[in-house]
């Protein structure tokens, strides 16, 4: 490993990078126990929160509608999403190692910006289906039909993948770094362009257009569709219809102001700001907070998927109950 930045390092024979070192958390050895039942508590609530809306999806089959399905491609996204960085984070604290190897990092890089494309992705499907939903309802069935559905979740999947391996082709053109400590708990590709010693204005130009395409159209695709749906809702005469118009639209536009706002705080701050303590905080925000709450805001806000959790919870409970009773029953008929 070259730990400084030759002046012709093109010229030079470098040693290939075997491993990086991430951030610590904290040295202090009774935080590293709060911070590991911390983030195994909000990993396990995360990744059984999406499975409740998975199950809750395809149990009731009133909601087996585009919305819905969409839905719950997205919380299979989020289980997928948080997975690629939050165990190795636990793990290492576990095992107070910070050590991960270069081609662990890179796959790492390559399933988070998969995921994370793909969740941005989602969100834009998401609000053109209600844009068709509230501005066209006469052809809804007609313009989402399961066919359509399926061809664009295939597509965001396309997009997804096409981002992550741009991004690991950039990263694999990395022939020397600064320094092999990532100033984060997982490997950010900002960070390893940060830290490459190599010319990184093409890089850095390249990245950028990426995340213009794949970040800054979705985000106007969102807004032009919303636009549509507030104008369509405002000329409903009715402020109950207004409402009602509108609630179908809360969940998905709160998950979408907390996804793009993390997001873009995290990057703004990594830009102005490379302090490792901040990059942490602002990265867990929309690694871990973000696919953890976006359930309890689906499930508080969406009267349906309530009402499907609750019935769910019924049956269970009545049917724990009945097995119960029958248990006692046949004990005293013996």
């Amino acid at each position: 490993f070259v730990n400084s930045c030759p002046k012709n390092a093109e010229s030079q024979n470098l040693t290939l990078v075997s491993e990086f070192q991430l951030v610590a958390l904290s040295d202090d050895p009774e935080l590293q126990y709060i911070l590991f039942g911390l983030f195994l508590l909000m990993y396990l609530l995360t990744v059984f929160g999406n499975l409740l809306i998975i199950l809750a999806v395809s149990s009731d089959s009133h909601l087996h509608t585009p919305m819905y399905f969409f839905l719950s491609i997205l919380s299979l996204d989020d289980i997928c999403f948080i997975s690629t960085t939050v165990p190795n984070l636990i793990a290492d604290i576990q095992a107070n190692n910070r050590v991960i190897s270069y081609v662990s990092c890179l796959t790492q890089m390559s399933l988070y910006i998969f995921f994370l494309c793909m969740d941005d992705m989602l969100l834009t499907v998401m609000a053109y289906d209600r844009y068709v939903a509230i501005c066209n309802p006469l052809h809804y069935p007609v313009i989402m039909n399961p066919f359509s559905c399926c061809v664009l979740v295939l597509v965001s999947c396309l997009f997804s993948f096409l981002d992550s391996q741009l991004h690991s082709l950039i990263a694999l053109q990395f022939t020397c770094f600064k320094s092999v400590e990532i100033s984060n708990y997982f490997c950010d590709p900002s960070q390893l362009l940060y830290l490459s010693c190599s010319e990184t204005f093409r890089n850095t130009v390249i990245m950028y257009c990426i995340g213009a395409t794949l970040g800054v159209i979705p985000v106007l695709g969102i807004l032009f569709s919303y636009y549509k749906i507030v104008s369509s809702i405002l000329r409903i005469p009715t402020s109950s219809g207004r409402y009602k118009a509108f609630s179908t639209c809360g969940s998905h536009l709160s998950v979408v102001c907390l996804f793009f706002g993390t997001c873009i705080g995290v990057y703004f701050g990594s830009t102005v700001s490379h302090c490792p303590s901040q990059v942490v905080l602002a990265s867990l925000m929309y690694t871990l907070v973000t696919p953890m709450l976006n359930p309890f805001i689906y499930s508080m806000r969406n009267r349906d998927i309530s009402r499907t959790l609750k019935k769910m919870y019924s049956q269970t409970i009545c049917g724990s109950l009945l097995d119960c009773s029958l248990d006692m029953l046949a004990k005293l008929k013996n």
